[in-house]
């Protein structure tokens, strides 16, 4: 819904408010029907600002210790004044631990945990989920190659650009 819109249902709904309010004659379908509008709008927001914050609480509680600052929202202004969150995201640390395998491991894990902590997901959490597998995965090849060095195996099909995860402070976000 756009700024407009919002602005005008609110003046209608004034109006109407005020209109009976006053004892004006007024069309008591049409008031009722821009009440009923308004309020099933205001009901979609609040769930959909419980759902948000849900969603975005879940990635915060799993992230502890990767997360960077907290959550953000985009919000939507509801006919009676009040900011709703309709979207979200935590910024997460998803760089590697230098040098130990065994804590980008753990790491990894988290992250997956993270991204995964909501109870609907979105594809954008998933991605993100499927990111760190991949860095799990990575990170146990290491380990074991420090373990049993005989197991090392060339890595000729990766590219430099192909793992954006090794850069040191490099961060995504994880949205609902």
């Amino acid at each position: 819904m756009d700024v407009h819109s919002s602005y005008s249902t609110s003046l209608s709904t004034i109006q109407a408010i005020r209109a009976v309010a006053s004892g004006t004659n007024v069309d008591n379908k049409q008031t009722t029907e821009v009440l009923e509008q308004d309020l099933q709008q205001l009901r979609q927001l609040k769930a959909r600002d419980q759902v948000v914050r849900a969603h975005e609480a879940a990635h915060l509680a799993a992230a502890s210790g990767i997360v960077i600052g907290g959550a953000s929202y985009s919000f939507q202004r509801g006919s009676d004044g009040v900011q709703y969150a309709i979207g979200g995201e935590v910024s997460i640390d998803t760089s590697k631990v230098a040098g130990d395998p065994n804590a980008t491991l753990k790491k990894a894990e988290q992250i997956q945990a993270a991204a995964l902590a909501p109870t609907q997901p979105s594809s954008q959490d998933r991605a993100v989920a499927a990111r760190a597998a991949k860095m799990a995965i990575e990170a146990k090849a290491e380990i074991s190659q420090q373990v049993d060095p005989s197991k090392a195996t060339p890595n000729i099909n990766k590219s430099s650009t192909d793992d954006d995860s090794q850069a040191l402070g490099n961060t995504i976000d994880i949205s609902a």
